[in-house]
């Protein structure tokens, strides 16, 4: 087997983003079937929640706050155990996708920052969803 078939990938996933589905079917095309976590439905605990904002840049980095409630929580001025607390219990704050494989921890936003992190690429003639060409 390659490594592309045997790598672990999780990606934390919300299938009515279109950058997510980008990343995953990226993340397909390279013959990989990652762990899907949706997690709005199945939050990740406080432990991989920290670890994925320290991979990130921060919780900052981490926190979404388009379509959330993020300003009205007054998270804007509040340190990285304050926003990753309103993650656990709203996690509509989390940015997505979160992309974790053994290579590393990438929000791949652009979903092509999924490319940092697996083995393989998908094949040349790869398109996302709006028909643009991922290099790989």
């Amino acid at each position: 087997m390659s490594g592309a078939e045997t790598m672990s990938v999780v990606i934390w996933h919300n299938p009515k983003c279109g950058t997510s589905r980008n990343a995953l079917a990226m993340i397909r095309a390279t013959g990989v079937e990652p762990e899907v976590l949706h997690y709005l439905d199945t939050p990740p605990d406080s432990a991989a929640l920290a670890a994925a904002a320290q991979a990130v840049g921060g919780a900052r980095a981490l926190l979404r706050t388009k379509g959330t409630p993020a300003d009205e929580m007054g998270l804007d001025n509040a340190d990285d155990a304050t926003i990753l607390a309103a993650m656990v219990e709203h996690p509509i704050l989390i940015n997505r996708p979160v992309v974790i494989t053994p290579r590393g921890i990438v929000l791949a936003r652009p979903s092509e920052r999924v490319l940092e992190v697996l083995e393989a690429r998908p094949p040349s003639d790869f398109r996302k969803e709006d028909g643009a060409a991922v290099a790989g």
